[in-house]
């Protein structure tokens, strides 16, 4: 699993946190008293994922400063920044893609998700799918359910056009294998859940249910609440159900 490396999108605006986004990328903002980028990598690293590939856009050039190639932190870590205007989600992996390989992961760099990423490679690996999407019961409780996923099976996922079968949510941590990404245009503005929408329809992504909720730091809310959880977060795993 150390040669799968995960892309992490860090080049979102993050305007629900200005003014301490102003002048530094959300990556950086400092939470229990190291950036929260240090949290992230920390994280992988201790759940065996050492190459990383920052998408990079609004201040990343500070995020690269910061980092500098991973040697120091044990890791490999490499760069992508969008093209000439933004390209959504989707677009910014497309982007990314020479450096990521035959199957990587992809997740936001604004979330803490503590969970068994060992068991969720294994999963995905014995499968000849395109993408393996992790989910949480969520029932509204954290944002608004978008996944139905019944008797371990993932039926649909679409966030525009939710149903009342919806009481899942998309946990924010993915696997896709090359060809998933590569169907997309390079400069093309697409999102990552229209991708995902349309790999659910197909059959071509499965679900991988967690239990370990998760924590984010795109509002002054959310981010008080990973402040307290890291500030007192055991070092340990918990481990997920699969």
């Amino acid at each position: 699993m150390r040669d799968v490396p995960a892309a992490i999108l860090a080049g979102g605006l993050a305007t629900r946190l200005r003014p301490i986004t102003q002048a530094i990328p959300k990556a950086l903002v400092d939470v229990a008293g190291r950036p929260f980028i240090d949290h992230q990598l920390d994280l992988l690293s201790a759940a065996g994922i050492r190459r990383t590939v920052l998408c990079l856009g609004h201040l990343g050039e500070q995020i690269e400063q910061y980092l500098g190639d991973g040697s120091s932190r044990g890791l490999d870590i490499r760069y992508s920044y969008d093209g000439d205007s933004p390209a959504g989600t989707a677009g910014a992996i497309r982007w990314a893609t020479p450096m990521l390989g035959d199957a990587f992961w992809v997740m936001y760099g604004d979330s803490y998700m503590d969970i068994d990423y060992r068991a969720i490679f294994d999963h995905f690996s014995t499968s000849d799918v395109l993408g393996l999407m992790t989910l949480i019961r969520n029932d509204n409780q954290w944002d608004t359910s978008n996944v139905i996923f019944q008797d371990g099976k993932l039926l649909r996922y679409d966030k525009q056009n939710r149903t009342p079968e919806m009481n899942y949510i998309d946990y924010g941590v993915h696997l896709l294998r090359r060809e998933a990404i590569t169907r997309l245009e390079p400069g093309a503005r697409v999102d990552l859940a229209d991708l995902y929408r349309d790999l659910v329809a197909e059959e071509k992504m499965i679900g991988f249910e967690v239990r370990q909720r998760f924590y984010e730091i795109g509002t002054p809310k959310s981010l008080d609440e990973a402040r307290r959880y890291l500030q007192d977060r055991q070092p340990a795993l918990i481990p997920s159900a699969a």
